[in-house]
């Protein structure tokens, strides 16, 4: 049995497969013609953001499951997988600390000028400090959207490291742990000075950060992203920090031409290379967690996590 290795995954997860007789085959690329060509023959196939199409499940001939390496399966289309007979599965949540942890850091950076900061130093430029306003997170309120485990792990870092008041924006949560609930979005963001965004990306959520709610955001606040580039209109986001409504914003996540475009541009955005789940602990865990997603499949198991089982059973594609 053959696992097709979509994009790179730590040496754990790979040791794992062929220690229950798996062989793992890198592909070339993540190109979804170059997975298609890599398909025949291949039983399993492990993906990453680059998720896996139409096309790709086309070109299957006897595949049997998709691992996603990760919580994120937008990018592979179910309703295809399904009528191919191939069972989905994704590893939510495995990466939650590290993303968490990503999203303080972005805050911390935003408000304090770390980035440019940084920058003016390497160019030699003096006054950087006397340039722009800082400020402490310490004390402040904190507006966490989106209430799944790393919302909920931001929130508590907020509250035990820096003493936030936390407010969480989570319409179909059935419990926010004790914090309060806004009664709208717009209430929140002018409430919060920081905003940290840990939502899916629906259609109801694209471009919930807008013009419209960026206007309605404390002056001097700051915009967190680590969840999905959709949620926040860029354009909208470059205006906002250029005319100094917002002090800032730390994203790792955002469209191909952003840094290079008029929000690299502007003044407090900072960029990090979808950092959030790129810890070595969050690597391995979620490798494992992918593999053992596979091995299970193939023994002719469920994995817990299976996105379309209900609707392979429906079509009679799965046993019992």
């Amino acid at each position: 049995m053959n696992c097709l290795i979509v994009q790179p995954i730590h040496e754990a997860g790979l040791a794992r497969l062929r220690a229950a007789g798996i062989t793992p085959v890198a592909c070339p690329d993540a190109r979804m013609a170059t997975v298609a060509r890599m398909l025949p023959g291949m039983t399993a196939a492990i993906t990453r953001d680059a998720g896996f199409s139409a096309e790709a499940f086309a070109a299957a001939d006897g595949l049997r499951v998709v691992a996603v390496h990760g919580s994120g399966h937008d990018a592979v289309d179910k309703a295809a997988a399904t009528e191919k007979g191939v069972l989905v599965a994704n590893a939510p949540g495995l990466n939650a600390r590290s993303v968490a942890e990503l999203a303080v850091g972005l805050a911390v950076a935003a408000s304090r000028g770390i980035a440019a900061g940084d920058a003016a130093e390497r160019a030699g430029a003096p006054g950087f400090r006397y340039s722009r306003s800082f400020g402490e997170l310490f004390g402040k309120t904190a507006l966490i959207v989106g209430w799944g485990r790393i919302g909920r792990m931001t929130g508590e870092m907020l509250v035990r490291g820096f003493g936030m008041q936390v407010l969480v924006w989570s319409p179909r949560a059935p419990e926010t742990g004790g914090f309060a609930r806004p009664a709208t979005l717009a209430e929140g963001l002018a409430a919060a000075d920081l905003v940290s965004l840990h939502t899916p990306m629906s259609p109801a959520t694209r471009h919930m950060i807008d013009a419209r709610s960026l206007a309605g955001m404390k002056p001097g606040a700051v915009l967190v992203n680590t969840a999905r580039a959709g949620l926040v209109d860029e354009e909208a986001l470059a205006a906002a920090l250029e005319e100094g409504r917002i002090a800032g914003a730390g994203l790792d996540v955002y469209s191909d031409a952003a840094p290079a475009g008029r929000l690299g541009r502007a003044p407090g955005a900072i960029f990090t290379p979808h950092l959030g789940a790129t810890t070595e602990e969050a690597l391995i865990r979620v490798a494992l967690a992918s593999a053992e997603h596979v091995i299970t499949a193939l023994a002719g198991g469920i994995p817990e996590t299976a996105l379309n089982a209900a609707a392979l059973a429906g079509q009679g594609s799965l046993g019992g």
